[in-house]
């Protein structure tokens, strides 16, 4: 239903208010731009495929394919930099229906988006795939990706920009495979339309084949903030219509409207939902009655004439009633109902203790409780506690999202209260490998005994879950990235300030590389795992990606982990972490503490600058000064830095 007076349609595309195309025809930013092509978001390459009001979902089409070929004949050729997905807050990518894509052998397909925090300030989040085949014979035969020529990876919610990449892993790409398979692709797509053909994997066309892009899902909002805090904005309030009712999104923040229960139309227009009439064509199949129907507002009522009797008239058809028949039947269903119910309730209630508990017991031997607990008993661990369940369900009052202090890559941080009215934090970690309990036993036993004023300690686990629960210390004022990159208008922090939190995270790290029996190597070192404390002191934290190095060895390999600015190059190429990586991610932080910019950050019309090549840059063209934080930029202090 469009606008008054408004085209309702654009080409086969309905365009529902508060879509429109022409002025006075559309609430922004829902303009439409309609030529003969088709319809677009407006100032967007996107096409419009469809339109989902009830949903708040539009499906367009992705014109953004990533693809690299390379020919056994020497020739090369690529999709080249593209400028990728750019959407307005209004609209976000669906992170339930679409997923990034990758097509080719040895091929890596990097997606990265673009998110905005409560402060407003822009994140970026990467997503990747890897694809592997050698010949036809490794290619998967079936229509999904599991990566044998084809992978998949989700990504997370609140992404409104996204830019994907494509390339074979010069390590594991040879002549064998590129003869198979010269080209890679990599594009994010809706889930459900996309069927894996084997082709794909050698074909040398796909993008051409598929140059006006592939079908995407997009989540939209009517509007920014929740719809408790909008329904009170009058006009500016989306939802128009009588009978129409808010929804708040799990897409990032924003709500959209929905006409009510027994109600359809267009809750963005006043009037626009209308009463369904439910004992009419073509409404009687969805709302069925086997007896009288009589619609009401908003519903529909389904009885039996006098006289004749249902169970449930709107699928059991009536019959005609016998009343002593009918009593006694009543009053024997009920009390078997009754006694049965209660058996019922008995008997899960006692089955669903003894179920808690046997579950308990399990995740408490396979998360390593028993090594632990004997560790304690015999007094080698003194300064850990094992805390149960419950302890911690009541602390973060059921883990409840207002207690969220943070969500990253490994895990979710929350605010927790113990009975000693101690305030702490609570880290629920993801999935942990069966197979690492020795191994994540020692490193809880290891982390619990570092004593350094600079490193949040570890207070204690809970191992009675699935996924163990790790207990820290609270650090109160937040994270050195928030400190660093304030919003507009808060005053900068001070040289002295900005040495002395450098200075003291370099001793944490030291102490963790150094001091210990067992050198730990953090391993996603960056801004926003140092936390700092009431008097601003700086505390280095979350070790989701740490590993206890052997004593006798001097690096180990690992998967791919970090955070992109801050990943060591040589760790990129070889997969090996040591002290060094450490070390390198560090010196990106000294460079956010002196520039003021983020360790990826953007300049004018150039997205996605690296900081540690701008700073490079900048030195070789003695032009220090020009990339420097201006705040800090005094009589000396150039010198004092270099």
């Amino acid at each position: 239903m469009a606008r008054p007076g408004c085209p309702d349609k654009c080409g086969n595309v309905s365009i529902p208010y508060p879509f429109g195309t022409g002025n006075g025809c559309f609430q922004e930013p829902f303009n439409v731009t309609c030529n003969v092509s088709g319809a677009y978001l407006a100032s967007t390459k996107v096409r419009i495929l469809d339109i989902n009001l009830t949903l708040g979902e539009i499906r367009v089409q992705n014109p953004y394919i990533a693809w690299q070929c390379n020919h056994t004949n020497g020739t090369n050729s690529t999709s080249g930099d593209l400028e990728g997905l750019r959407l307005d807050p209004f609209h976000k990518l669906s992170y339930t229906k679409n997923k990034l894509t990758s097509l080719g052998c040895a091929t890596l397909a990097i997606v990265v988006g673009g998110t905005k925090g409560k402060n407003q300030l822009e994140y970026p989040t990467v997503n990747s795939c890897f694809s592997y085949c050698t010949d036809a014979s490794n290619v998967d035969n079936s229509s999904g990706c599991a990566g044998m020529g084809c992978c998949q990876s989700s990504f997370p919610g609140n992404v409104s920009s996204v830019n994907t990449t494509s390339e074979p892993v010069p390590d594991i790409y040879d002549s064998t495979i590129q003869s198979f398979s010269p080209c890679s692709y990599s594009f994010v797509v809706e889930e459900e339309w996309f069927k894996f053909d084997p082709s794909y994997a050698s074909s040398t066309d796909f993008a051409t084949k598929y140059a006006d892009g592939v079908p995407l899902v997009l989540d939209w909002i009517a509007g920014n903030g929740s719809c408790s805090e909008t329904s009170k904005m009058g006009s500016q309030y989306a939802c128009q219509a009588m009978n129409s009712e808010c929804i708040d999104v799990s897409n990032g923040p924003g709500y959209r409207c929905n006409c009510s229960q027994g109600y359809e139309g267009n809750p963005y227009l006043q009037g626009g939902c209308q009463d369904i009439n439910e004992c009419e064509p073509p409404n009687q199949s969805l709302y069925p009655c086997q007896g009288k129907c009589t619609n009401t507002v908003g519903n529909y009522t389904c009885f039996c004439p006098s006289g004749f009797r249902s169970d449930d008239p709107k699928s059991i058809p009536c019959v005609p009633a016998d009343p002593k028949k009918a009593l006694k039947v009543v009053l024997g269903i009920s009390f078997s109902a009754i006694f049965l119910m209660v058996c019922i309730f008995a008997l899960r209630a006692e089955y669903q203790k003894r179920k808690l508990a046997k579950e308990k017991d399990k995740f408490f031997d396979q998360n390593g409780g028993q090594i632990l607990y004997r560790q304690i008993m015999s007094k080698q661990v003194d300064t850990l506690k094992i805390f149960t369940q419950e302890d911690l369900k009541k602390a973060t009052n059921d883990f409840d999202k207002s207690r969220e202090l943070g969500r990253g890559g490994h895990g979710t941080v929350y605010k927790g209260i113990l009975k000693d009215d101690r305030v702490v934090a609570v880290k629920r970690s993801k999935i942990m490998n069966v197979a690492e309990t020795d191994e994540f036993v020692q490193e809880i036993i290891i982390l619990s005994q570092t004593n350094h004023r600079n490193v949040v300690r570890l207070l204690g686990c809970c191992l009675e879950v699935e996924v163990p629960i790790l207990v820290y210390e609270f650090i109160p004022n937040g994270t050195l990235f928030e400190f660093i990159h304030r919003s507009y208008g808060s005053p900068p922090p001070s040289l002295d300030t900005r040495l002395r939190v450098a200075q003291e995270s370099a001793e944490a790290l030291a102490y963790l590389h150094l001091s210990m029996n067992h050198p730990i190597v953090h391993g996603d070192v960056k801004s926003m795992n140092i936390l700092l404390d009431d008097n601003y002191m700086a505390k280095v934290t979350d070790f989701g990606a740490s590993r206890t190095l052997p004593k006798d060895a001097a690096q180990f390999m690992t998967l791919v982990q970090g955070t992109l600015g801050y990943l060591d190059p040589e760790y990129l190429q070889e997969r090996q972490l040591t002290e060094k990586s450490d070390v390198y991610s560090f010196g990106v932080v000294l460079l956010e503490l002196i520039t003021g910019k983020t360790a990826i950050y953007n300049d004018g019309p150039k997205e996605g600058k690296s900081l540690v090549w701008s700073f490079l840059l900048a030195m070789k063209e003695d032009s220090l000064e020009d990339i420097l934080d201006p705040s800090i930029v005094r009589a000396g202090t150039e010198t004092l830095l270099g």
